[in-house]
């Protein structure tokens, strides 16, 4: 019989992350996906990346926007309100055998929590890791609500026992964000820089910076501190508007008022290929994205780290971290534009995850015992 599979997805970079491993299940003789879509996906001054997951070929089962303005932490927590309540009419008459959730965001805690009250099985990717700030106790909260455990790293899957999960219910698969990006990146630097009029022969830097919800009054001095920095050292800017997270408003204001100047564009979006690309082919990333601390390592690319959002996350050898204060920010520019790129290496995984969690949802054991959530401590 075919298992049913139901995935949330609330945002651009979920969606990039586990495209192929969606995909994969698509594919697999015995299962079958359907997607809700919800957040970010559904706004246009986010991008209405939706259309990204119907040119996909993906099966949306249901579209359930929610309000994004104000981006205040009050409106994100009304948001899961209402995000529960959808959930529990769809999965009340429509049952999934499995909900797969990814990640950190309010719409995957959103998921689990109706999930688990209407006994359905969760199986949750990428529990087990440390990022700080309140993204942290949202991903422990999703993995204490999940059945299952699709972890990136054998580190994760031994902090997540000591959170008294099951050994016998966590696999390691790597990060699904991973798989097919060498493929993907096949941009050149002189296409990508003729498209934006960016100059290649001058040192370029990918910025991709989001709000800390406990430092959201911060957001707009953060943001302008680096490309202020990045301008001293003459260096040219793609930068990705932020999510839409407490503090993001500020964020969007300082980038509007900066776009096309000194050497900065700002893109409210860009396509997993073309953002994979600029990953592959800038001299630095800079910012605060899990796509700095686990993707980038993939192409040697240096990252420079900033501020306290990715706190406590493995790290691989391209990643440089610094506070945002404008001496340690310019030194460490300095020290990553004088390095040559690394060699490919990345602990999170060898980009084959795809497979390994679409033969691991086909396979998993759906006892009621498994039901009964405990910790083994």
């Amino acid at each position: 019989m075919t298992r049913r599979i139901c995935y949330v997805t609330g945002t651009r970079a979920d969606f990039g992350l586990m495209k192929s491993t969606l995909h994969a299940i698509q594919k697999h003789p015995d299962l079958d996906l359907d997607l809700i879509v919800t957040g970010m996906h559904l706004s246009a001054a986010h991008g209405h990346t939706v259309q990204e997951i119907r040119d996909a070929g993906l099966s949306i089962r249901k579209e359930f926007p929610v309000p994004l303005y104000p981006a205040t932490g009050a409106n994100m927590a009304k948001n899961l309100g209402r995000l529960v309540m959808a959930f529990v009419d769809e999965w009340d008459s429509y049952r999934p055998d499995l909900v797969l959730l990814l990640g950190d965001r309010g719409e995957m805690l959103a998921g689990a929590i109706a999930a688990i009250h209407l006994n359905l099985p969760v199986v949750h990717i990428h529990g087990g890791e440390r990022s700080g700030t309140v993204d942290e106790p949202i991903r422990h909260a999703i993995s204490k609500l999940s059945h299952y455990h699709f972890v990136a790293t054998s580190e994760s899957r031994e902090r997540l026992i000591r959170m008294g999960e099951r050994a016998d219910v966590i696999c390691v698969t790597g990060a699904p964000g991973l798989d097919g990006l060498s493929q993907l990146a096949t941009l050149s630097r002189d296409t990508l820089c003729q498209e934006l009029a960016l100059d290649p022969l001058r040192s370029l830097a990918l910025m991709v910076f989001h709000p800390v919800l406990q430092e959201a009054e911060k957001a707009a001095e953060g943001i302008g501190l680096i490309l202020d920095c990045l301008r001293e050292q003459g260096t040219q800017v793609v930068a990705l508007m932020p999510n839409s997270d407490a503090g993001s408003d500020p964020i969007r204001e300082i980038l509007q008022q900066r776009a096309d100047h000194d050497g900065v564009r700002v893109l409210m979006h860009l396509a997993r290929p073309h953002f994979v690309s600029w990953m592959a082919q800038c001299d630095v990333m800079i910012g605060n994205s899990s796509a700095g601390i686990i993707e980038a390592a993939t192409f040697g690319t240096p990252v420079l780290n900033v501020g306290s959002r990715q706190n406590l996350r493995e790290r691989n050898a391209n990643t440089v971290d610094a506070p945002l204060e404008r001496h340690e920010l310019l030194h460490a520019l300095q020290y990553l534009f004088s390095k040559s790129k690394l060699q490919p290496a990345n602990v999170y995984g060898d980009g084959k995850t795809a497979i390994r969690i679409a033969a691991l949802l086909a396979e998993l054991n759906l006892t009621p015992e498994l039901m009964i959530k405990s910790n083994v401590y």
